[in-house]
Formats: C-alpha cells, structure tokens, sequence
C-alpha cells in the first residue's frame, strides 16, 4: 500500500498503524500548501479536494478519508488488532472516529490551526474546546483506550490532540486526556512515527524559508 501524506498532519495516523502492524508502506509526501508531490507531480490528480491522506491499495484503487482508511487498514493487516471484527464494538469504533473527525479535527482544530481564518471563527471554535475535551475525560477517567483495547481510533486521536500545543489549548486541564496522550505517545510506533514525522516537517519548513 501506498500512503499519501504531509507531515505531522492527519495522514499521521495511518503511518502509526502501519508500524503498529508492523507493514512497510511505501510513502509519497505532499506539500498541501502548493499540492505538488514532492519528486514531481499534481497532488490534485490524485485528490481533488486536495488533502491527505490519501491510501493507494494494493489494486491501485485510492481511498480517502482517514474514518474509511483506518478501518481498511486495520482489516487489511488483522494480525494487529487494531479493530474489532464486527458487531457493537465495530460500531463503537466508528463512533469514536467520527467524534475525532467531526468534532475535533474539523470543528475545533481545523480552524484555530488556519491562518486565514477570521479571529471569530477562531474564538467561535476555542469556545467548543471544554465541551469536547470533558467527553473525552469522562470516558478516559476510567479506561486506558478508546475502545476495550488499543485500536485505530486512539491512533487518530493521539495524532489529534498533539495539535492542541499548536492552539494554546492545554490538554493538562483535563487530567485524564492529559494522561491519556502521555500513555498513547509511549507507545514505541507512536513514537517513532512523530520523531520522523516531526524530521521531515523541519526539513520542509527550511525548504519554505529557503
């Protein structure tokens, strides 16, 4: 599989399952500021809405959309458990999914992390923060993950929440989320995904500056 992504964005995710599972992708960085690919080509040609990730499947079929990306993977490579099969707990996960899509990713993060977005727009999603945020540490107050067990969804979120930095939103506020983003980015694919990750984005601000 081959893995369109932009660095320390939401095609994060994918990575960290990829070295959860232990698969060796292949990956195609994307400047989504100009929508070139680096190495050469229109990023545009390859999603028209112009953002990562974007998954090219072993049948060169591409999948968008990290809520229909996480799942496929995770069923593609089962030996790592990082989904439930099917039945209630499935559908628990797809909940917690979009609750990150929806609620976090696009309601709370997308517009503080814009910089043209209008001071009221940002004031206006800063506002959703504690509500969302006290969901989270209501259920993590006493569970470790998302689900029964580490999956796909803890992935997204753990890649979500490292952007509060970037927003002045301290997630030590709630102690359980704090707590909780601690415990995730211990994990050793975790880790190792945002150290190189973080590299690369180094690597193309320079090249910005240049």
């Amino acid at each position: 599989m081959e893995l369109y992504f932009s660095p320390l964005a939401c095609s994060l995710a994918t990575r960290i399952a990829f070295y959860e599972a232990g698969y060796e992708a292949r990956y195609m960085q994307v400047d989504t500021k100009c929508k070139q690919v680096l190495g050469g080509g229109d990023f545009f040609e390859i999603n028209p809405v112009g953002q990562v990730p974007v998954l090219r499947t072993d049948e060169g079929v591409l999948l968008f959309e990290n809520t229909a990306i996480l799942p496929y993977v995770a069923d593609r490579l089962p030996a790592a458990k990082l989904a439930p099969a099917g039945g209630f707990e499935r559908a628990k996960l797809q909940q917690w999914l979009g609750f990150i899509s929806t609620e976090l990713h696009k309601a709370l993060f997308v517009p503080m992390l814009d910089p043209a977005a209008p001071e009221d727009v940002k004031r206006y999603a800063r506002e959703k923060v504690a509500l969302r945020m006290s969901v989270l540490q209501q259920h993590l107050s006493s569970r470790e993950w998302l689900l029964d067990a580490f999956s796909v969804a803890d992935i997204y979120l753990v890649v979500v929440l490292n952007w509060a930095r970037y927003c002045d939103v301290d997630i030590a506020h709630w102690p359980a989320v704090h707590a909780y983003f601690k415990r995730a980015l211990a994990r050793p694919a975790v880790a190792r995904a945002f150290e190189e990750e973080m590299a690369l984005y180094r690597e193309a601000l320079a090249r910005e500056n240049a």
